[in-house]
């Protein structure tokens, strides 16, 4: 017997329009009303229908964008935007309903939000008085967007390619010491990126932990060396000679310099920035630049990618610099600094699988990326190479043997022993179920323990 398929994800904004209506019929019927009675009844249609298949329903709101279980949908339009105006100004930014929720638990809800004043014991200890218990209100300070978030680390915890952790310590020392106000060594800047060129671009075991999903907030320095290692394999691709090369992994390097002059409370902050902070945080791209030019023995185009990579193929994005248009290596650093940023794992989010990640990147095409630089990444790039450990969502232990033609995000794979390493059977994971869902997916990408016969697995193979 099949299993059905799931239901569409519904639509977050019937939610927060129902508890907006219900809120202002609570406050202008009596109890019992027979429009109080329909809403109650639309609201708790709608959040069934979601709970039938998950334990949760999170709705957040970020910077006007409506979140659903953490995936962003559409709010466009003047009328959404005043609801959403309305909700933040009593401090609903954040809606968790769980499963078992109660028609009256919904009401007592409207009925606090009318009477709400701001004042008084905390928005918690306050509705689970009116014994509202499977409802929670995020009422946020601005630049939070969620209450519950996951503290992630600061760096990566597990061991790295000997060559990809001395290039992190590097450029980690770099952005210190600018942050401290010295100036830039360009000699260190250009041993760096010898090193990535030579050395970490090379190695199957770097490639596959920059390529995975990182379970760490991967801070400016971690982030700078992963784009720029993403930088050159696109560079690769579209044919850079070797000096453009290395002129386009100086400037990966240190694209995001300027945010080294940007408080660190603010580059970390959960979620949301309000408009001043919005404003200082992308000054990080003019800062940048005016720190690059200001460093003899750079390459010319270095300060100039670090001030255009926030700006789409067609003139749009910050700075505003009128209707000009990216330089090409600008827009090849701007792909992987998005693909970068979205498989890493932030305050307010978790990280994005590479397969969702290569999704997020289509969607954005043409807009803030250039289309065919998306394209060239997204199906040239070995997303996970050649000899690379890797772990699947099944939670079995693989090394990877082949790549399939079209399937960048599912490779071939030797199964390995979880304890002793030895080799077993052969398993591809670009396999399909009867609905067409992959059976598993590539979940993380691991070091190699010395003494593993790498080549004898690849011969074998």
């Amino acid at each position: 017997m099949s299993t059905p398929p799931p239901a569409a994800p519904i639509d977050p904004l019937a939610v927060l329009k129902g508890l907006a209506a219900l809120r202002r019929l609570t406050g202008t019927y009596p109890p019992g009303h027979p429009m109080i009675g329909q809403k109650l009844k639309e609201i708790g249609d709608v959040t069934a229908a979601h709970l039938q298949g998950s334990e949760l329903l999170r709705i957040d709101v970020i910077r006007g964008d409506v979140f659903l279980d953490s995936v962003p949908t559409s709010s466009e339009g003047q009328a959404n935007h005043q609801l959403l105006s309305q909700l933040t100004a009593l401090g609903v930014d954040s809606i968790h309903i769980t499963r078992g929720v109660e028609l009256d638990e919904f009401l007592a809800v409207a009925e606090f939000l009318w009477q709400f004043s701001g004042s008084g014991d905390g928005v918690a200890s306050q509705l689970a008085a009116r014994n509202v218990r499977h409802i929670t209100l995020g009422k946020l300070i601005p630049l939070d967007t969620r209450w519950r978030a996951q503290q992630w680390p600061d760096a990566p915890t597990v061991p790295l390619d000997p060559d990809y952790a001395e290039s992190i310590h590097r450029a980690q020392q770099t952005f210190e010491d600018t942050a401290a106000g010295k100036p830039i060594d360009v000699v260190t800047v250009r041993d760096l990126v010898q090193l990535l060129i030579h050395k970490v671009a090379r190695s199957n075991a770097a490639l596959g932990q920059i390529l995975a999903v990182k379970q760490y907030e991967n801070l400016t320095y971690c982030h700078s060396v992963n784009v720029s290692v993403l930088s050159l394999m696109l560079g690769k691709q579209v044919g850079l000679d070797e000096a453009t090369q290395a002129a386009l992994v100086e400037a990966a390097l240190l694209h995001d310099v300027g945010k080294t002059q940007i408080p660190l409370e603010i580059v970390k902050k959960a979620g949301a920035l309000d408009k001043h902070e919005r404003k200082i945080i992308e000054s990080h791209t003019t800062l940048g630049a005016e720190i690059l030019v200001q460093t003899s023995g750079l390459h010319p185009l270095t300060p100039t990618i670090a001030l255009e990579h926030h700006r789409g193929p067609k003139g749009t994005g910050y700075p505003d610099l009128g209707n000009a248009i990216p330089h090409p290596m600008s827009q090849i650093v701007t792909v992987a600094d998005i693909y970068e940023a979205i498989t890493g794992a932030r305050t307010y989010q978790a990280p994005t699988p590479p397969e969702r990640a290569c999704l997020i990147l289509a969607r954005l095409a043409g807009e803030k990326m250039n289309t065919a630089l998306v394209k060239t990444f997204v199906n040239a790039i070995t997303f996970f190479p050649l000899g690379s450990l890797v772990r699947t969502s099944r939670n079995e232990l693989g090394l990877v043997i082949g790549t399939n033609r079209g399937e960048p995000l599912h490779p071939v794979i030797r199964l390995l022993d979880q304890l002793t390493y030895e080799p077993t059977e052969r398993l591809n994971t670009a396999t399909r179920d009867a609905s067409g869902a992959y059976e598993r997916h590539i979940s993380q990408s691991l070091p190699v323990p010395e003494g593993l016969d790498v080549r004898g697995m690849l011969e074998a193979a």
